[in-house]
């Protein structure tokens, strides 16, 4: 059983811990908005005390108690309104126009009795829901919608027909204990470049109008535009656009971050230790020893993943303490400049991006004229050092 001390003290978003001391404790509120009893009720109807508090974390205003009963399911009253119609023909206009999502299919998430759906059948989409009531189920099916039953419980959680390739939320998510689990599953139901609409109660008009009274259990957190894009953009979406709409609600539009695309650095991971060991192999065919100079973190990488260990001497760092210790998991010796002279090698590549130039200056001056490669960007390049002779070749 959750319990009031499971969500105390805690930020829902960003897990910190609260600002002390509260901002204001309610006392004798209402424990919901929608279980009204009736007479033979009341005698259970108890009030109760909120404490409203402010992440220290990420700012967001919120109770400390858990949520209603009823959090999975869309209640609202205000659907069939004009206002609200209009409202929303005017938003799915522009968001489906702005976001191209002409013949898209389009998900909302707690849809209700599918009173918004209806109106979004009038646009060129594909609409769906899902929703948590049962007889709210029933009752859109009366007018002819169909309705998956679900809720967007965590990003394991696959609504039947997706991916979709945008979704909507209305009044929903100021409910929503776990508000990181909610985005993260719609985040893994959408397209790659899904989009998002949503509302929530704007806290920043409550403020403005210094109004107590929409402050309800109900609605256990109160967002700012800063919280709510700090929400999103904590779980895979970039905001897109921020507007107030019916005077005291926050809408949104959001857009899945784009997955980073890095099929060169993985082709080089592929490739470029097989290229190192063709070039050592030709070299000690022909008798000659090899040495890395570097023992940064690029020599370890290229040391280990190439897994040069007992394919070349030692490597070479200026850096005494250093020296005489051994590269991360290839094992291979570190060894000082002055090594060298002790036990030469007739190849050198440097892998120091940064210092190469340097480093092929002190080989020219001190050293015998070995083979000089040098390991600054995806590839290995030679170095000519000595005029007329190709590295003393």
């Amino acid at each position: 059983m959750i319990t009031d001390l499971d969500y105390a003290m805690k930020c829902i978003v960003c897990y910190a811990s609260f600002l002390e001391p509260e901002l204001i404790s309610f006392k004798n509120m209402p424990a919901s908005a929608q279980d009204i009893p009736d007479r033979e009720e009341l005698y259970r109807d108890r009030p109760v005390d909120l404490n409203l508090y402010q992440c220290s974390g990420c700012g967001l205003i919120q109770f400390d108690c858990s949520p209603v009963s009823y959090y999975k399911d869309v209640i609202r009253s205000g659907g069939f309104s004009t206002t609200m119609i209009e409202l929303r023909r005017t938003q799915y206009k522009k968001f489906i126009e702005s976001c191209n999502l002409h013949d898209k299919k389009i998900i909302e998430v707690g849809a209700g009795q599918g009173e918004f759906i209806s109106i979004l059948r009038e646009f060129n989409v594909k609409p769906f829901g899902v929703e948590h009531n049962r007889n709210l189920i029933k009752l859109a099916n009366t007018k002819g919608i169909e309705l998956e039953f679900g809720f967007a419980e965590d990003e394991n959680t696959r609504f039947k027909d997706y991916p979709f390739d945008a979704f909507l939320s209305f009044n929903f998510l100021e409910h929503q204990p776990n508000p990181n689990g909610m985005i993260k599953c719609i985040n893994k139901n959408l397209t790659e470049d899904g989009v998002g609409l949503i509302t929530v109660p704007y806290f920043e008009y409550f403020k403005e109008k210094k109004v107590y009274y929409e402050f309800i259990r109900d609605h256990i957190a109160y967002y700012s535009k800063d919280t709510l894009r700090f929400l999103f953009e904590k779980n895979g979406f970039n905001v897109l656009e921020e507007e107030v709409v019916n005077r005291d609600t926050l809408s949104i539009i959001v857009k899945k971050k784009n997955r980073e695309k890095i099929d060169m650095i993985i082709d080089n991971y592929n490739t470029l230790p097989q290229e190192i060991n063709d070039l050592i192999d030709i070299h000690q065919k022909n008798g000659k020893k090899i040495a890395l100079w570097g023992a940064s973190h690029q020599g370890f990488t290229i040391a280990a993943t190439a897994k040069l260990n007992g394919k070349i001497e030692y490597i070479i760092d200026s850096a005494p303490f250093k020296q005489g210790k051994y590269a991360p998991v290839s094992h291979i010796p570190i060894v000082s400049p002055d090594y060298y002279f002790e036990n030469s090698v007739d190849v050198i590549i440097i892998i120091a991006p940064g210092f190469s130039e340097e480093i092929a200056c002190i080989i020219k001056e001190r050293y015998n004229k070995p083979i000089v490669y040098s390991l600054a960007t995806e590839n290995l390049e030679e170095i000519v050092l000595y005029t007329g002779d190709s590295n003393g070749k």
